[in-house]
């Protein structure tokens, strides 16, 4: 497969589509793997074990598909960063802030990250300004969003607030790692950047584990080694494969609304599996959402169908 360059966005094809759903059916369930994870293990242990199993993973695919790494080291310096920014430090605010918060409220608040990026991308990608059926898209978004968050807004307490902020912190990190991607790191492969952030991520979190975390523990309980597995294999080398080759076809702005699908599957997976509450909010709310994942991607496409 060739590797993406840093062209204007391609429409939404039935296989990107694919590529964008299955994306936000694995990001989305993560939420749920979190919560089970953070019942016996620390934050940064927790995303130590995760990283681990996706390096795991995909250094199985780096030995199969053999892609060329980078040899300038400002591009490795950039990778580096990217192991900081969009990978250590979104992991465990939201790990920690799950912690405190239910998975169902950590999934609408990740689901924030499409507004930051648009904003961001506005003003540092040529290709991707900011248009009226993206801004509509993007608000009706949002408000199913603040829909879904009214609820519990109120009964927070003071723990649960910086939980709340924690996660929304970590959207934030993701909005400004995915337009700062699409700039430096466009001849980069995709697995090269799955990878190396990996690595570097994984390393800043088990100095986390030893340092802040002690004394350590291994997990004893089976369920947590499948949220460790699945957190891992699909959560982290699947999801950031089907992540990056998405950024670099069709755009940050439209890589970032697969956040808007975690709602739907992260209350659905909470309601379901943790008994969390269902009330008009969440239907309402997941309906706004979906219907604004549709306006943003399919007029966007129809005005590139219109120019070609």
């Amino acid at each position: 497969m060739a590797e993406p360059s840093l062209t204007r966005p391609e429409a939404m094809t039935l296989k990107n589509w694919s590529a964008f759903l299955l994306l936000g059916l694995i990001w989305g369930t993560s939420f749920l793997w979190i919560k089970i994870g953070v019942r016996e293990l620390e934050p940064f242990t927790l995303v130590g074990f995760r990283l681990l199993f996706g390096l795991l993973a995909i250094s199985i695919v780096i030995l199969i598909r053999r892609p060329v790494f980078p040899r300038s080291r400002r591009t490795w310096f950039f990778l580096a960063l990217m192991g900081l920014t969009n990978t250590a430090l979104p992991f465990v605010l939201i790990t920690w802030g799950e912690v405190s918060v239910d998975s169902a409220v950590a999934s609408v608040l990740n689901s924030s990250m499409p507004l930051f990026t648009l904003i961001i991308a506005h003003f540092f990608l040529a290709d991707e300004r900011m248009t009226l059926p993206r801004v509509i898209g993007l608000l009706l978004g949002f408000c199913g969003i603040l829909l879904l968050f009214s609820r519990d807004l109120q009964r927070g307490t003071s723990q649960g607030i910086l939980g709340q902020v924690a996660v929304l912190a970590a959207a934030l990190s993701y909005a400004i790692s995915s337009v700062y991607a699409r700039r430096t790191l466009k001849e980069v492969s995709t697995l090269v950047q799955a990878f190396v952030p990996m690595v570097v991520g994984d390393s800043v979190m088990w100095l986390g584990v030893f340092s802040l975390e002690r004394p350590f523990h291994m997990p004893q309980q089976p369920l947590t080694w499948v949220a460790v597995a699945w957190l891992g294999v699909l959560g982290s080398a699947a999801a950031y494969l089907l992540y990056y080759t998405l950024l670099h076809r069709v755009g940050s702005t439209r890589t970032s609304l697969v956040t808007y699908v975690f709602p739907v599957v992260g209350v659905a997976a909470g309601v379901l599996f943790l008994g969390e509450r269902l009330d008009w909010h969440l239907a309402l709310g997941a309906l706004l959402v979906v219907v604004g994942i549709v306006i943003v991607n399919r007029r966007h496409g129809d005005e590139r169908t219109s120019r070609s």
